[in-house]
């Protein structure tokens, strides 16, 4: 196997500078660095990271974990998720994937199995895992919620903000029988979401009807046997805002399963702008926030913190956008 003073010989350097030369090390003159990056190539040279992480005394790993994968983490959120981390950070990293849940107590979490993490998260039930990280002294970027100021790193959208902006168009396009498919109980998104519905009908004086409120669980199930039950009311609604577009394929399946459409009978308006919510039938008017944008400006981050411990914790509000499709139908206002 090659190693890192083979080429120390050949390029007649240091293997101090052939290691400052490989790993990207502004402190090395660009001709030296060139000749040491040609012979590490002709040579096929690959990095032994077993015995790097020995010296460097990390251990090449970046943690991604969730509040839970296997409840209220849908398929399309959690594979962008990984997605947007994994395209970041490179082929130096391995990347550990894990829902907080699979664990009875965090003692195998520590600075040296992890050089890092990136917490997707979705509960205030999280704080305990936070505060275990920030204890080991792991570098720790919170994407998804809001959490304490100069706490750690943090990427979030204002999720208030665009519900609002998604029932406000409803209501610009004379709804005012509009329902609401709740996500899962505990999830700072799902009361966020429900808070951006009831600001929007209040402010356009719309009453707020208890029985419009629909549990679903972020799952197409969920929002399936929801609108199935939004349906068997004696005033059905005009126009439903799912908060998310997992939940709203579902609920698209029961209007279609009743006889119905969208939209013309029932207008249908999701969260998120999965990939695949342009391909349903009629393409869904959602609210674009990309978990996967989210999720790299997370990891860069995270790893700018590794190479920089001391840099000044940030947080990041990244903007959300309603994406009009063809979901909604204007109707004649209301009474």
């Amino acid at each position: 196997m090659v190693t890192i003073k083979d080429i120390a010989k050949l390029a007649n350097v240091s293997h101090t500078t052939v290691s400052r030369a490989l790993n990207g090390s502004p402190n090395i003159k660009p001709d030296t660095k060139k000749k040491i990056l040609e012979i590490a190539a002709r040579l096929n040279y690959t990095p032994n990271y077993t015995a790097k992480s020995l010296v460097l005394q990390k251990s090449y790993t970046i943690g991604l974990f969730f509040t839970s994968i296997s409840e209220g983490t849908s398929a399309s959120f959690f594979m962008d998720t990984v997605k947007g981390v994994n395209r970041t950070i490179g082929q130096e990293y391995s990347l550990f994937v894990r829902g907080i849940d699979d664990y009875r107590d965090f003692s195998a979490i520590h600075r040296k199995r992890f050089d890092g993490i990136v917490l997707m998260s979705q509960s205030e039930a999280d704080h305990a895992f936070i505060h275990h990280v920030l204890q080991q002294n792991i570098p720790l970027v919170v994407l998804n919620r809001e959490i304490k100021k100069g706490m750690a790193h943090n990427v979030l959208t204002d999720d208030k903000e665009g519900a609002y902006r998604a029932v406000s168009y409803l209501l610009e396009n004379g709804h005012r029988r509009i329902a609401i498919i709740e996500g899962k109980k505990g999830f700072k998104s799902t009361q966020q979401r429900r808070d951006g519905y009831i600001q929007a009908l209040l402010d356009y004086g719309v009453p707020v009807k208890k029985e419009f409120f629909a549990e679903g669980h972020y799952d197409m199930q969920s929002g399936y046997e929801a609108m199935k039950q939004l349906l068997t009311l004696p005033e059905r609604p005009t126009a439903v805002f799912c908060s998310n577009d997992d939940m709203a394929i579902g609920a698209i399946h029961a209007i279609f399963r009743a006889g119905l459409s969208v939209p013309d009978d029932i207008s249908i308006v999701g969260f998120d702008d999965v990939d695949f919510s342009q391909y349903t039938s009629p393409p869904l008017t959602t609210v674009r926030r990309s978990i996967e944008e989210i999720s790299a400006r997370g990891a860069e981050i995270l790893l700018a913190s590794i190479e920089h411990p001391s840099r000044d914790k940030e947080t990041i509000c990244v903007p959300s956008q309603l994406i009009i499709r063809n979901s909604v139908k204007r109707i004649k206002e209301q009474c």
